[in-house]
C-alpha cells in the first residue's frame, strides 16, 4: 500500500516529544489530569433536614457544616420553611444579619419561652433606668459638695480679708465693762483688792 502525500503524526497528545539531546535520559511526560471533584459535605441545614445539599443552597453560606447547633436552634423555633422564605424575601446583603437575629431570638426563646428576647430587652431597659437614677443622685451629691466647697472658700477668704488687729485682740483684753446699771466702767481705774 502506498501512503498518500499527507503524513500524519502518530505521537499521542498526552505525551510530549522529548528533545533530541535528552531523549535517552528522561521518560515521556504526561499532562496532569484534572483533580477529582471535591466532595463537599452538606451544610448543617441539609444535614439536619436529611436532604441533598445542592450547589446553590440558600442556607449553606449561613449554616456551615461546622456549626450544626446554630441551625438546630433556629429550626426548632422557626422551622426551616419559614427561615427559607424569610431569606428569599431579603436582599443578599442583609441575609447574614437576618440569620444572626433569627439565631439570637431562637436562643432567647429557648431560655425564656414566655418573653424571649423581649425579656432581655426589658431587663436591659430596667438596668439603664436604674443606672440613670444612680447617675442623677451622684450628680446631685457632686453639686452639693461643690457648693459646700465654694461656701468654705468664701468664708476662708472673708476671714482672711478682716484686719489682722481684730484677730489678735481677745475679748478679755479690753479694760471696759458694763456694770449692773448699764454704765460703761473702766477697770483700769480700779485698784486691785489685794495688795
Amino acid at each position: 500500500m502506498e501512503c498518500s502525500g499527507d503524513t500524519t503524526s502518530t505521537t499521542p497528545m498526552n505525551v510530549s516529544t522529548p528533545s533530541s539531546s535528552s531523549a535517552s535520559q528522561s521518560p515521556p511526560k504526561f499532562l496532569p489530569s484534572p483533580p477529582p471533584p471535591a466532595t463537599l459535605s452538606p451544610c448543617a441545614a441539609c444535614k439536619i433536614l436529611r436532604r441533598r445539599c445542592v450547589a446553590k443552597c440558600l442556607l449553606a453560606p449561613y449554616f456551615p457544616p461546622t456549626e450544626p447547633l446554630k441551625f438546630t436552634v433556629a429550626h426548632r423555633i422557626f422551622g426551616a420553611s419559614n427561615i427559607i422564605k424569610l431569606l428569599q424575601e431579603l436582599p443578599e446583603s442583609q441575609r447574614a444579619d437576618a440569620v444572626n437575629s433569627i439565631v439570637y431570638e431562637a436562643n432567647a426563646r429557648i431560655r425564656d419561652p414566655v418573653y424571649g428576647s423581649t425579656g432581655v430587652i426589658y431587663q436591659l431597659q430596667k438596668q439603664v433606668s436604674e443606672l440613670q437614677a444612680e447617675l442623677a443622685r451622684t450628680q446631685v451629691e457632686l453639686f452639693n459638695m461643690q457648693c459646700q466647697q465654694a461656701n468654705l472658700l468664701s468664708s476662708v477668704c472673708l476671714e482672711m480679708s478682716q484686719p489682722q488687729e481684730n484677730m489678735l485682740q481677745t475679748p478679755y483684753e479690753s479694760s471696759n465693762y458694763f456694770n449692773d446699771d448699764g454704765y460703761l466702767c473702766n477697770t483700769t481705774a480700779w485698784e486691785p483688792l489685794w495688795t
